[in-house]
């Protein structure tokens, strides 16, 4: 999987954690894709206007694909939703809007791969379960380093480790 090849949908904790520069490369405006959701949870950044260009538009058939998220959600399970404790509002959306895309670009006669990065266990696993690839925060950031041919001087690639798994 290639940077020309690939489609990143990026979850909050990744916009979080990747510094600025990182979030401002041209690779990085050029490949990741947010949805609205997610740039609700993320509306804190410095950055968010320019993130808002980014956004991946929830239409009917990313609501579709929502619906098809939602119903492999066993009753009870929080790992991936808890709206009674404000947490993972967005998940759903991302791997909904990752699915969408996956959906539009096999009509394309070169589809791009359509890659969820996320700190996020739940988010991944819900992810490879409709057979997306997945990245995690510290994967993508390196791959947004090294292929930005960024020096690795000792700068981080992200703010934190917190919440990585």
């Amino acid at each position: 999987m290639s940077w020309d090849d690939s489609t990143y949908f990026v979850d909050a904790n990744t916009l979080t954690q990747l510094t600025r520069p990182l979030r401002s490369t041209e690779l990085f405006r050029r490949t990741v894709r947010i949805p609205r959701a997610v740039l609700a949870e993320a509306k804190g950044l410095p950055d968010i206007e320019e993130l808002k260009t980014l956004e991946y538009p929830t239409t009917p058939s990313v609501l579709r694909c929502l619906v098809r998220v939602l119903e492999t959600v066993p009753v009870g399970d929080t790992r991936l939703l808890d709206l009674y404790g404000n947490r993972g509002n967005a998940d759903p959306f991302l791997v909904a809007c990752a699915i969408d895309a996956r959906n539009q670009e096999a009509a394309t006669l070169f589809p791009r791969t359509c890659v969820v990065v996320s700190g996020d266990r739940a988010v991944r696993g819900k992810a490879a379960e409709f057979d997306l690839s997945t990245l995690t925060n510290r994967e993508f950031a390196e791959r947004i380093d090294v292929a930005a041919h960024t020096p690795a001087s000792g700068r981080p690639t992200i703010a934190a480790d917190a919440g990585q798994d």
